[in-house]
């Protein structure tokens, strides 16, 4: 297994948080939908696929020790939580450059810049982020 397998994955798993995130109301009222809004089926298939995929492929390599992160997200992505489902693929991007820094893993320089991508794109899906109001109120005094 190579690092730019896992990072197809990582992208896999991003598109189907944008697409999940996009159908997510601006706001969910708890007490109209206690359990949140979930996935369809099928898109939780093909995100259990990925994360599937990637961990029998991972079997035996370094990067077995990112297996706990994809399965934290998968069950969050279940859940229908889509912060707790994005945060542990933010935190293996992390322990992939760690493992990069450490010479555990080999990381080209397409492979570094795709990590920053797809860290850049699961901020911007992340709940309650809102580019275009940054510079917001900055005048006021």
């Amino acid at each position: 297994m190579q690092t730019a397998d896992l990072l197809d994955t990582i992208g896999g798993l991003t598109s189907r948080l944008k697409v999940y995130a996009m159908k997510l109301p601006p706001v969910v009222h708890l007490a109209a939908v206690p359990t949140g809004v979930k996935p369809q089926l099928e898109a939780i298939e093909e995100y259990e696929d990925l994360v599937s995929r990637i961990r029998t492929q991972s079997a035996g390599t370094p990067y077995k020790c990112l297996n706990d992160s994809l399965l934290e997200s998968l069950e969050a992505f279940e859940a229908g939580k889509l912060l707790g489902a994005i945060q542990p693929l933010l935190a293996l991007l992390d322990q992939l450059e760690r493992m990069r820094a450490d010479q555990e893993v080999e990381v080209g320089r397409i492979d570094e810049k795709r990590i920053h991508e797809y860290r850049a794109a699961l901020r911007r899906i992340m709940p309650g982020n809102k580019p275009e109001l940054d510079e917001t109120g900055r005048n006021l005094k």
